[in-house]
């Protein structure tokens, strides 16, 4: 009989844990402090009138060129977007993944960045380079691959021009609607 009462109290112990954790209303801090990515909807799209997915880039956007960005073109961005942010590395740099380029506060409607072009009233934060701007691609040997990431967040920030990649990803944490990347691959001739 204690056995099964001791059973019972254990079961209705449990259901409350439970419930109460099925329950539970998750605040703005808590979800601040846990910071997923939420509502990510992989929809979201980014091209170049220039090159293809895992395809080389012409010359003209590495060291061998002028040191202009490719033009992108965004689609599908979640309607919700509030703005959106760009960063372009080479994790195949040889002292580990080389910042090439941190761009954020763009406005939402935007759908494309265009060759060579910084667009007016976004922040370009600090490359690996030490600059705020776009910075070629330049391996010092071999192929190497260029990420070109955008994403669609629910936010702006005040993070400013000395911004890096890493402080960008820290603000962005659970702020990021959709995300989507294209991969440039570059050759030093």
């Amino acid at each position: 009989m204690k056995n099964k009462i001791l059973t019972v109290i254990l079961i209705f112990s449990c259901s409350l844990v439970v419930s109460g954790c099925v329950k539970k209303e998750v605040t703005p801090e808590e979800k601040a402090e846990n910071k997923p990515i939420i509502n990510v909807t992989n929809n979201m799209k980014i091209t170049s009138s220039q090159f293809k997915n895992n395809e080389e880039m012409p010359d003209k956007y590495g060291c061998q060129g002028t040191n202009i960005n490719p033009p992108l073109q965004f689609s599908e961005v979640p309607a919700e977007a509030k703005s959106l942010a760009v960063i372009v590395d080479d994790p195949d740099a040889p002292r580990g993944t080389w910042t090439h380029w941190v761009m954020f506060n763009i406005p939402p409607e935007t759908r494309e960045i265009p060759e060579g072009g910084a667009l007016i009233g976004v922040t370009q934060g600090v490359n690996d380079f030490g600059n705020a701007n776009y910075g070629e691609p330049c391996p010092p040997f071999g192929t190497h691959r260029y990420f070109f990431k955008v994403y669609a967040l629910d936010t702006t920030f005040n993070l400013g021009d000395k911004a890096t990649k890493q402080d960008l990803e820290k603000a962005m944490a659970g702020h990021i609607l959709d995300q989507t990347e294209i991969i440039g691959l570059f050759t030093r001739k």
